[in-house]
């Protein structure tokens, strides 16, 4: 058996580690959201990449649910009395595999192969894959101005109004290579979308040519897991964003947004009075991840509900 999942934010990382966790060694592979990488400092960062690193790894910082545990910062500190931008937050370890990441992009390496080779360091048995090896990046559309996503989202805090969003070099992106493999897999069980935000981590992950046929063609049953509990999002901006973009704020507007893609809806089980006005076969479930035991509940629940459903 084998299983994809499709991830970005602090929210795909947790049923990730779930998932991981539940499954043999070898056979998750993530495919991660990379429209939030940028440029910064002169380094490549990828926040939604590394913290699937930290988080599959144990390296996680528990408290704030990105970056390292038990991080230090030297560097902060100095930069920050030499007058250069903090922002945006590097801790000392983290710095260092932003530092080895752009040495190897720079030497010719994919940044399939540059993940592939972290995860092996880290002792990951997952396959850990970009959405795509070419640049894509989310440019958000908001009442001051366009910014890019970390701007938006860690300089600004989100406080902006939003009114569109862009996955730049989207069009011309192709997904990263071992994508197709792991879709075709025979063994496929199941490809679950995670309680990402849908419109800033899945979209971009969608916006690749090819990729989204690509899920439709798994023999697999792909299920999506709600990001939104009793109208609100358990971390992150969603409902926000969903509201300022005139979407309603409900688990209904996420299975319209996914449509035929998906063939099963993970619904919280505060939410069941809305069960019946879903577009997709809902299974009810706890979907809140406060500890690993709730994350690997859950990640048996999604598995479960795979094996229920059959594509045609």
């Amino acid at each position: 058996m084998s299983v994809v999942a499709l991830s970005g934010g602090i929210g795909g990382a947790k049923l990730a580690l779930g998932l991981y966790r539940s499954l043999p060694p070898g056979k998750l592979t993530v495919i991660a959201n990379t429209g939030d990488d940028f440029d910064h400092l002169g380094l490549h960062i990828s926040p939604d990449v590394d913290t699937t690193l930290y988080t599959l790894s144990g390296l996680a910082n528990p408290v704030l649910g990105w970056g390292r545990r038990d991080e230090t910062w030297t560097f902060m500190e100095t930069l920050e009395r030499l007058g250069g931008e903090t922002w945006f937050r590097l801790g000392d370890g983290d710095l260092a595999l932003h530092v080895e990441r752009t040495r190897r992009l720079a030497a010719g390496q994919t940044l399939s192969q540059v993940i592939a080779a972290m995860a092996q360091r880290l002792g990951i048995t997952a396959s850990i894959l970009p959405m795509s090896d070419d640049p894509v990046r989310t440019r958000v559309a908001t009442t001051e101005g366009e910014l890019d996503f970390q701007e938006y989202f860690v300089r600004h805090q989100c406080r902006p109004v939003l009114t569109g969003m862009d996955y730049r070099g989207a069009p011309g992106a192709r997904p990263a290579p071992a994508i197709a493999a792991a879709l075709a897999d025979p063994a496929l069980e199941a490809v679950i979308i995670c309680p990402s935000n849908p419109y800033l981590s899945i979209a971009p992950i969608l916006a690749v040519p090819g990729l989204r046929d690509m899920l439709k063609k798994a023999s697999a049953p792909v299920i999506a897991v709600s990001p939104l509990i009793g109208g609100k999002a358990v971390k992150g901006p969603t409902a926000k964003i969903m509201t300022e973009l005139g979407i309603p704020v409900s688990p209904a507007a996420v299975t319209d947004y996914y449509g035929s893609l998906i063939d099963g809806f993970i619904l919280d089980q505060r939410d069941a009075s809305l069960a019946d006005g879903l577009k997709s076969t809902v299974k009810l479930a706890d979907t809140l991840m406060n500890t690993l035991e709730d994350r690997e509940r859950l990640a048996r629940e999604c598995l479960a509900f795979a094996k229920e459903l059959k594509r045609p």
